[in-house]
């Protein structure tokens, strides 16, 4: 990949964890804990969190050991490519991952910004001039404000990476800021009897609690996507055969902690029938405890947060398409990089513009179980089957993280995508093979055209 060292590695372990907390933050806890208790009857809530971390872990070794043996832009894209044979198999796959990206990159930056739009309403009766502009934007406000929030988005991020890096600080900052400060008020004013006083605190082992696991785990994997976006920056990444797994881990540790400590929080004060049911969950729990005034200032910090995971998500994503131009396997005008500030602007801008594009056409809940359904083959389960292939070919030297008991969260990752792929439901999963299959049809048109693998060489050896 001849251009990739044209980018700047200015991106420190800070910066990265900063940036995949970021990301995996946004407005996703906030909008799906009340989906993920209501799922689960209460606070067997905590038990689909739980498993959403442990899915996360086993994936984040394989994006570890991965990210770390290739620090290059693109992230699955160079993975894919490699594991699979850059001139057979790996062709194939590579571009199905850029295929797909071209439809759940723009589609997870839109759900940000819906999130944000959505949460925003709760600032509607309480702020008139905010009322006043909802009603002259009439059905259609959410998608117009989603719309400004990936336009800011790509107006912060048309500059140099340390630029970038600062940036990403300040929103994590924000991101910890308002969890602990949600976390405190549980803390200071913890009921355990609300909790675990219950009947539902000691869910029956069913074929239906199972059912209703897989659907809140649906939720929450969704709120723990992030910790690999530190792989789609592995170019512009210093020392990335060491950072890049700390980040990835740091920040999976890290959001673990907050997010179960914030679910125990919600449910000691208000009883999980009423958290179930709310719209603004974390600004109706500030508003219990201190009153109107702080729930506003909370539902900025969190509106804070849920830009601050537009931004980290529109970074990493920017950088799969250059990946792939740059590699001459996608439009040659995606490698192109800014003359001074040294980034890959038309792919930035390109994306931006497919977001806001999403952004006029879908709701929050659309997104979340099609983004999920979209990538759980192609990119998380042919990847973990990918490393499987590496490690049988590579040495061990090539490979300068290796996960531990292996093959132990290979076997966990691939199952819970499977099992999570299956939980999104029909619609989700039929529009994801309908994509892959336009994707395959689409390679073979190309392929054929310019006389690569399967219609020429297709007896090499895999590289």
């Amino acid at each position: 990949m001849s251009e990739t060292p044209k980018l700047e590695r200015g991106l420190g372990l800070v910066q990265a964890t900063s940036l995949n907390i970021t990301f995996m933050v946004g407005i996703g806890p906030f909008v799906v804990i009340p989906l993920v208790i209501k799922a689960m009857g209460g606070p067997g809530s905590l038990i689909a969190w739980v498993a959403g971390a442990v899915l996360a872990s086993a994936d984040g070794c394989i994006w570890a050991e991965l990210g770390a043996a290739m620090p290059e832009a693109g992230g699955s894209y160079v993975y894919l490519r490699r594991a699979y044979g850059a001139e057979r198999w790996g062709k194939l796959f590579s571009f199905l991952y850029i295929w797909q990206t071209l439809f759940q990159g723009p589609l997870s930056i839109a759900s940000g910004a819906l999130g944000f739009a959505d949460y925003s309403r709760y600032l509607t009766p309480r702020w008139q001039g905010v009322n006043r502009l909802v009603g002259a934007l009439g059905s259609h406000s959410s998608n117009v404000v989603a719309a400004i929030v990936v336009l800011l988005v790509v107006v912060l991020l048309y500059r140099r990476i340390e630029e970038i890096g600062r940036i990403s600080v300040i929103f994590s900052v924000v991101v910890i800021a308002t969890i602990l400060w949600i976390v405190w008020g549980g803390a200071t004013h913890f009921n355990p009897q609300q909790i675990f006083g219950s009947t539902a605190a000691h869910p029956k082992v069913s074929w239906i609690f199972f059912a209703a696991l897989g659907h809140a785990t649906v939720q929450t994997a969704y709120s723990y996507l992030g910790y690999y976006n530190v792989c789609n920056l592995g170019g512009e990444m210093q020392n990335p055969e060491r950072n890049i797994p700390r980040a990835i881990f740091i920040s999976i540790a890290a959001i673990t902690v907050l997010y179960l400590a914030m679910q125990t929080s919600i449910l000691s004060v208000i009883p999980w029938r009423e958290a179930a049911n709310s719209t603004h969950i974390a600004s109706t729990f500030i508003e219990r405890l201190y009153g109107s005034d702080w729930a506003l200032l909370a539902t900025g910090l969190i509106l804070l947060t849920a830009l601050g995971s537009v931004f980290a998500a529109t970074l990493g994503y920017s950088r799969v398409p250059y990946a792939a131009a740059a590699d001459g396997n996608f439009i040659s005008i995606f490698a192109r990089l800014h003359n001074t500030k040294r980034f890959p602007y038309v792919s930035l801008l390109a994306l931006g513009g497919a977001a806001i594009v999403f952004c006029s056409l879908l709701q929050l809940s659309q997104a979340i179980r099609g983004i999920l359904a979209m990538r759980c083959i192609i990119q998380f389960v042919d990847q973990a089957i990918g490393l499987v292939l590496l490690r049988r070919r590579w040495a061990s030297g090539k490979l300068p993280f290796r996960m531990w008991a292996y093959p132990l969260p290979v076997m966990i990752a691939v199952a819970g995508w499977l099992a999570l792929f299956l939980a999104t439901g029909p619609k989700p999963m039929l529009a994801s093979l309908a994509a892959v299959l336009a994707g395959v049809f689409t390679y073979l048109v190309r392929a054929r055209w310019l006389h690569q693998w399967p219609f020429a060489g297709a007896f090499q050896e895999i590289a």
